[in-house]
């Protein structure tokens, strides 16, 4: 793989944990109106416990990009 597309997967994987991060609620929201185009209808039992699960995995996918591109480019 070329440095420019490892950067490139790095950078849209470091956004997209950032917005789950930093915006739960609308990633939850846009997940939902997904499920419903394939006709299937899902809600969480306990919101706060969905959002704040929702910020950990977008924490998660955060540190693991960082933790990648460290292990990437200091080889």
């Amino acid at each position: 793989m070329t440095s420019a597309i490892a950067v490139i997967i790095i950078l849209l994987s470091l956004f997209f944990g950032l917005f789950i991060l930093l915006r739960p609620g609308l990633a939850i929201e846009l997940q939902r109106r997904f499920y419903e185009k394939i006709n299937w209808k899902i809600e969480p039992v306990s919101t706060t416990k969905e959002i704040r699960n929702t910020k950990i995995m977008g924490l998660f996918v955060v540190i693991f990009c960082i933790v990648i591109a460290l292990v990437y480019f200091l080889r």
